[in-house]
């Protein structure tokens, strides 16, 4: 009896741990594949931004600098509707959206916003400060994903808005922090100077862009921006640099834009950041996370610690 009690008790020791076991690797296995799916996308995309990159800063050169002629932005709306450009400054022209857009952004924190946005000035100002519109370092973003935009509007009750946000919160605690890498700075032939990134690890934008797809079924099918690209906008320059006369060559103008673009690469390329933040921003005026205007931001932490 003494025998068979003792073989029971092995039996059943041997068995909760087996169990315990069981349900460790179970974990472990869960949160491994969670945590891995941020990241074994990344060489695909970073190879995708990349062909991106390089194209984008193609574009000057290969369509000139449309900006100078008051040509359209990269949303099919015109400078000269966005801005005025008088008596040696730059005024934003806000005009209300109707319906409000709702965009889906990452922040980039002010402890690394405000270093760049200094470096931007510093490089930009000397020759062209009267016609450039600096972004408000307070809001740099990464736009991720739209529930509705000025070329495919989607109205919604305020309760479908309660509801928007509700997913995007949920879509922010799965995400894990991005450690990022300024790739380049770019100027496009629309005059917007923008920053270009890289993912090192965390979740990849086209992982956040896909759940938020899931998250918000109606929103437009065609989206504003490439699944893979990570980008920031820095400034926009809306006019000739001060040393350019009636008989400036544009060649040497676009020379000029070029060597004030390699200044700034030499000083910022290469800045590391970590974003962790997901906003849920109501635009009740025209481009109003650009151009300062009057906006309502629901802000998210991202939900996975793994760093």
């Amino acid at each position: 009896m003494a025998r068979v009690r003792n073989w029971y008790n092995q039996s059943k020791s041997a068995t909760l741990i087996w169990f315990i076991s069981l349900i460790t690797f179970y974990a472990v296995f869960r949160m491994a594949s969670k945590l891995s799916s941020s990241s074994t996308d990344l060489p695909v995309s970073n190879g995708e931004r990349l062909k991106l990159y390089d194209k984008m800063s193609r574009d000057l050169d290969e369509h000139g600098a449309l900006f100078l002629k008051h040509g359209e932005t990269s949303q099919s709306l015109l400078l000269s509707d966005l801005f005025d450009v008088k008596n040696g400054s730059v005024t934003p022209v806000l005009k209300a959206a109707n319906p409000p857009v709702r965009a889906n952004v990452l922040h980039l924190s002010t402890e690394y916003s405000l270093p760049i946005a200094k470096a931007v000035r510093d490089v930009f100002s000397p020759t062209l400060n009267e016609v450039i519109w600096f972004q408000n370092s307070a809001v740099y973003h990464f736009s991720m994903f739209h529930a509705s935009h000025h070329i495919l509007p989607v109205l919604a009750s305020k309760e479908e808005i309660e509801a928007e946000v509700d997913a995007v919160k949920s879509v922010a605690e799965q995400l894990c922090p991005m450690k990022i890498l300024l790739d380049r700075v770019v100027l496009t032939s629309t005059g917007v100077l923008l920053g270009c990134w890289q993912v090192t690890s965390g979740t990849d934008p086209v992982n956040i862009r896909a759940k938020l797809r899931n998250a918000l079924p109606r929103a437009p099918e065609k989206q504003l921006y490439a699944p893979a690209i990570l980008h920031t906008s820095l400034a926009r320059i809306l006019g000739h640099p001060k040393n350019s006369s009636e008989e400036t060559d544009i060649n040497s103008e676009l020379q000029h834009f070029h060597e004030l673009v390699a200044r700034l690469n030499n000083r910022i390329a290469g800045t590391k950041a970590t974003v962790s933040e997901l906003w849920y921003v109501e635009e009740y005026d025209v481009l109003a996370l650009a151009l300062d205007g009057k906006m309502n931001i629901r802000r998210f932490q991202f939900g996975c610690l793994k760093e």
